[in-house]
């Protein structure tokens, strides 16, 4: 726990388009939503924790109030920037997909602890839970909630449905990893755990933004192919809102989340 906070990590996201600003104005009800999942964490006051894709910081500082020290991680630069600016005592930049060969991964934490990150970790997503394996002690427990099977499925299929009209696979540019109960079930059995607790929650949330805000903030790969164009990228985010009138009651919209919250204890390495 000794390793000097870093303010870049070699591996790291490279392509880094997280705006901790459009974060905070349309997506505060993220950590606030999180609140059962440290519930479920159970913290203790002499445990090591690690905060996996902690993004601005705010549900780590209240990790840190309950337990003896919290590392939190994100692949975004502009993430754990904005976190060390909330005050948290040790944030640094490491990708996910990259913790099975970090420093960190040496069996020191007694949990470790994820919101609404690791369905972002899309690109090998069994790497990133052999990399919490090796991060855990003996019978540490691996805590999360994530995005699962049919979560904003309106506002993804809405997407899809435009990058196809225009010629492109949304498959490329689709960021998300959204697996159901016996699909995550599996990969984490085969990978050192015990499943104690998986459920998938299905949630409507209210949103602190329209639709457009919120592709603005969680969508943006989908306009990866448009960039230059903002006439096509605002066309496509007004032609995915303009389909989806009945998300909205009065001046407030609503997405349908399929969360996918579990708790599982580390068996062997």
């Amino acid at each position: 726990m000794t390793e000097p906070t870093a303010s870049v990590v070699p591996g790291a996201s490279q392509e880094d388009k997280w705006s901790s600003q459009k974060y905070v104005k349309n997506a505060s009800f993220v950590p606030v939503l999180g609140a059962p999942v440290v519930q479920l964490l159970n913290l203790q006051p002499h445990e090591h924790i690690l905060d996996l894709g902690a993004g601005d910081g705010v549900l780590t500082i209240d990790l840190e109030k309950q337990c003896k020290s919290v590392v939190a991680i994100d692949s975004s630069t502009a993430m754990i920037e904005a976190a060390q600016a909330h005050g948290c005592q040790d944030a640094r930049v490491v990708d996910g997909h990259d913790l099975v060969d970090h420093p960190l991964a040496n069996g020191q934490f007694d949990a470790v602890f994820s919101n609404a990150a690791l369905h972002w970790m899309k690109k090998d997503p069994e790497r990133v839970i052999q990399g919490v394996n090796k991060a855990l002690k003996p019978e540490g427990r691996f805590v999360a909630e994530m995005g699962g099977y049919m979560n904003v499925s309106e506002v993804r299929t809405g997407l899809h449905a435009a990058l196809k009209k225009r010629g492109y696979d949304p498959e490329e540019y689709d960021p998300w990893f959204f697996p159901g109960v016996k699909t995550y079930t599996r990969m984490l059995e085969q990978n050192g755990f015990r499943v104690e607790s998986i459920e998938l929650i299905p949630r409507l949330t209210e949103l602190n933004t329209d639709i457009a805000g919120w592709i603005d903030t969680f969508g943006f790969s989908f306009l990866r192919p448009f960039e230059g164009d903002e006439k096509e990228r605002q066309a496509i985010i007004d032609e995915v809102q303009g389909n989806l009138q009945f998300s909205r009651d009065e001046d407030i919209w609503s997405i349908m989340y399929a969360r996918l919250r579990f708790k599982a204890i580390k068996t062997q390495q």
